[in-house]
C-alpha cells in the first residue's frame, strides 16, 4: 500500500507525543513542525527497510514478480538476474520442486559450499531446495539448487523492493506500518536528542515485528 509523506508526519507525531519524554510535537511553533517534518521524511525510506527486512513473512504483502529469464548450469542448477531494486526473498519455487524457498543464503555461509558438489544428494534438491544470492558480472543474482532436468519451469519468484519515496509517497507492506510509524518516531527522537524515548519507541516497533 502506497502512503503519503504527509500522513506518515502526522502519525510519527502524534506516537511521538504519546511519550512523555518527547517535546509536544504537536504543539510546536510552525518553524519547529516544519524543522521535524524534514527529519521524519529523511528517516522514512531507512525506517521502511529496518521494518520490512525483519518482518516475518505472514506481514509481508504479495511482493514482485521477477526470473523472467533462467540460465542453466550442466548439474541442472541454475541462475536468475534479481532487479536493481531486490531487497528480501518472499518465496521462489521450480515446477519439479517439492516445497517452496522463502529465505535464500549468502555465499558467505558454510552451506553454500556444499552447493558445488558433485553429488546431487549434498546439494540441494528437489526434495530439499537451496538458494542463494550471489554477486555475478551481471549483478546480483539468485541461484537455485537444483531441479532434475533443464526443462523445469518457475512456478514462483516473488520479491519484496527497496522502499523509496516516489512522487511523495511510499509502499509500506500494509501490515508492517504500525512498526514503521514507531521505527520512523524512534530514529527521529534519537537525532532530536530524545534518546529516552528513541529507545522506547524502537523497541515497541521491534515487539511489534516479533
Amino acid at each position: 500500500m502506497v502512503y503519503s509523506v504527509e500522513k506518515i508526519q502526522r502519525d510519527v507525531r502524534i506516537a511521538m507525543d504519546d511519550y512523555p519524554q518527547s517535546p509536544s510535537l504537536i504543539a510546536l511553533e510552525d518553524v519547529d513542525a516544519i524543522s521535524i517534518d524534514k527529519i521524519i521524511k529523511s528517516k522514512i525510506e531507512d525506517a521502511a527497510k529496518a521494518v520490512e527486512i525483519a518482518a516475518p513473512l505472514y506481514m509481508l504483502d504479495s511482493g514482485h514478480n521477477f526470473a523472467e529469464d533462467v540460465f542453466w548450469n550442466s548439474n541442472f542448477s541454475g541462475w536468475t538476474v534479481l532487479p536493481d531494486n531486490f531487497m528480501r526473498l518472499i518465496v521462489f519455487r521450480m515446477s519439479d520442486w517439492e516445497r517452496p524457498v522463502y529465505a535464500a543464503i549468502s555465499e558467505g555461509e558454510p552451506e553454500y559450499a556444499l552447493q558445488h558438489s558433485r553429488f546431487k544428494g549434498i546439494r540441494g534438491n528437489p526434495q530439499k531446495p537451496v538458494c542463494a544470492i550471489t554477486i555475478r558480472a551481471e549483478g546480483k543474482v539468485l541461484e537455485f539448487y537444483s531441479c532434475n532436468s533443464d526443462e523445469a519451469t518457475v512456478e514462483q519468484a516473488v520479491y519484496l523492493p527497496v522502499p523509496k519515496l516516489i512522487n511523495g509517497g511510499i509502499e509500506i507492506c500494509e501490515q508492517c506500518y504500525r512498526p514503521f510509524i514507531y521505527q520512523c518516531a524512534g530514529m527521529t527522537a534519537q537525532v532530536l536528542g530524545e534518546n529516552d524515548s528513541s529507545a522506547a519507541l524502537l523497541n515497541t516497533a521491534q515487539s511489534m515485528i516479533t
